[in-house]
């Protein structure tokens, strides 16, 4: 492994080991989210579930981001008291 691999390893891992439950968190609302919409396009818009599939991904992955930044907050404020 080069100097510059590891180092972007060691970063990831930092990374990692600093957000591990904020992580862990938005992981199962991501998935949550991904099948919350599959179904509903699926029932509402009476689509396949190869379309729903493809058109559920990118509203999902930016409430994804958001839940993470709110709950790095959330986190933040309720661990500092």
């Amino acid at each position: 492994m080069t100097e510059f691999t590891h180092g972007i390893h060691g970063a990831a891992r930092r990374i990692y080991e600093n957000n591990k439950g904020s992580l862990a968190r938005t992981l199962v609302y991501t998935i949550g989210h991904f099948i919350i919409a599959i179904t509903v396009l699926m029932l509402v818009a009476d689509v396949s579930f190869m379309i729903a599939l493809t058109d559920a991904i990118v509203e999902p992955l930016a409430n994804t981001v958001w839940y993470f930044l709110l709950d790095k907050f959330w986190a933040s404020k309720v661990s500092s008291k």
